[in-house]
């Protein structure tokens, strides 16, 4: 399945923290009735994966749209017009730079390695379960666990059924640390994998994917 993808990089730098707010402040300036950029509908939560993300990429403010999201980006540039409130920062935003691109998202017989930046893979429930886990091992295991589970996530939110078996091998925990979520402290993790499906670069995968948390860059492939 090919998805399609329209970036925007900002000149302006944002630190993590004031991703929620860059959100904010680009939708202070949107009409509700946009619903992809905001995710609501009504009262509740539009539940599905989100088309329209809102991110930091080399320091800098950043968009990522696909599917149905490349369709309605446009609107950005017509609604707004880019004198962003960002806390108590006043920001004329500057595009540094906007690029398209279709990725083939399939599985393959061939491994792709990516690493995975501000991953939040887990729950209040799962995370009690994950401590419970001693070695190096069963915890690496279960993040794996999580990992194919976010991925099927996002395939199920772009249309696609995969009936191949995917799978995951964490090569390395760079780092794991808390982050702020909601305003929940959540244990965050940067990690490297191999796939063996193809991937859109700096899409989001796990929670808060909507606000900077889990972005995907991709490294290389096995194929040789």
């Amino acid at each position: 399945m090919k998805v399609s993808l329209f970036y925007i990089l900002f000149q302006n730098e944002i630190r993590q923290e004031e991703i929620e707010l860059f959100r904010g402040a680009i939708l202070n300036q949107l009409p509700a009735s946009l619903v992809l950029f905001h995710n609501h509908e009504g009262e509740g939560f539009r539940y599905s994966y989100p088309y329209i993300q809102y991110k930091r990429l080399h320091g800098k403010a950043f968009i990522v749209s696909l599917s149905d999201g490349v369709e309605v980006i446009g609107n950005l540039f017509s609604e707004s017009n880019f004198h962003f409130c960002i806390g108590q920062r006043k920001l004329k935003m500057e595009i540094a730079s906007i690029w398209t691109r279709q990725v083939v998202v399939q599985v393959w017989n061939t491994d792709f390695i990516y690493h995975l930046n501000m991953w939040l893979p887990l729950n209040e429930k799962n995370y009690a379960e994950y401590q419970t886990l001693e070695g190096i091992v069963e915890k690496t295991s279960f993040l794996e666990k999580k990992l194919i589970g976010n991925i099927l996530s996002f395939t199920k939110g772009i249309g696609l059924f995969v009936r191949q078996q995917i799978h995951c091998k964490i090569l390395a925990i760079d780092s794991e640390f808390w982050s702020l979520y909601k305003g929940v402290r959540m244990k965050t993790f940067n990690v490297t994998f191999k796939t063996n499906i193809s991937l859109p670069e700096y899409i989001g995968l796990g929670k808060g994917v909507s606000i900077g948390h889990g972005i995907l860059s991709y490294i290389k492939s096995d194929n040789k």
